[in-house]
């Protein structure tokens, strides 16, 4: 008996599919700080009481030695690893620089390094961002590319969000020819707890203008930064 193959189902015929289009961001979420001067917050009181249940939660002894100043700690720490709810993504961009001598191609800057934190598990996530511009006329100085990753990693994040904010801001800010942005890391949500695979690495992309629509300049990108390994 002949065996019948089935057709793979192909979906929208080739001329009835429209081109793709990233989602846009809301310029909120990457033009101005997250937390405003009088926007309403608990107090620091009230921020270590919520840690000092947390810890009788797992079964802690909140009196003993070693955790009675530990409240305070966890906020303090929590004050550091969070401060970019109150800073500024677009004044870190705005200052640029006009003596290029007319150069042209784009502007690489990778392996910059970050710690951010889950915002399903709050725990850490870091690794690695190489940010590429191509800019027009003016450029920005190399550090504030790194403190926009500082910025937006300082913040709850998904690594797909962290990656689409910084390329949205380089592009709004900025207005270059185009934006490349890619990122890996190590998730220890997935890595310490869960499954518990360590070593697994998850890459993240975002591409505008030039480098979206020009698949040449993605490869060289992609090129540049793993010859560099």
């Amino acid at each position: 008996m002949d065996a019948k193959i089935k057709p793979l189902r192909t979906g929208k015929p080739p001329e009835a599919r429209t081109e793709f289009q990233p989602a846009e961001l809301d310029p909120s979420e990457f033009l101005a700080a997250a937390v405003q001067p009088d926007q309403p917050r608990p107090s620091r009181a009230e921020a270590e009481a919520a840690v000092k249940t947390m810890l009788a939660y797992i079964g802690e002894n909140t009196d003993r030695e070693g955790l009675l100043d530990t409240p305070r700690r966890v906020v303090e720490a929590y004050d550091e690893l969070f401060q970019g709810y109150h800073q500024c993504p677009a004044e870190v961009l705005d200052r640029t620089f006009g003596e290029t001598a007319g150069y042209d191609d784009f502007v690489l800057v990778r392996d910059i390094s970050f710690t951010s934190h889950c915002e399903h598990h709050v725990m850490p996530f870091y690794g690695k961002a190489h940010i590429a511009y191509t800019p027009v006329e003016r450029v920005v100085g190399l550090s504030k590319l790194a403190r926009l990753v500082e910025i937006f990693a300082r913040r709850l994040q998904t690594q797909e969000h962290l990656t689409a904010q910084i390329a949205a801001a380089i592009d709004e800010v900025l207005k270059p020819r185009g934006v490349a942005v890619m990122i890996e890391a190590e998730h220890t949500c997935m890595s310490v707890r869960g499954i518990g695979k360590q070593g697994a690495s998850t890459f993240t992309s975002r591409y505008t203008g030039m480098f979206r629509d020009n698949p040449a300049e993605q490869a060289r990108f992609m090129s540049m930064i793993r010859n560099h390994r």
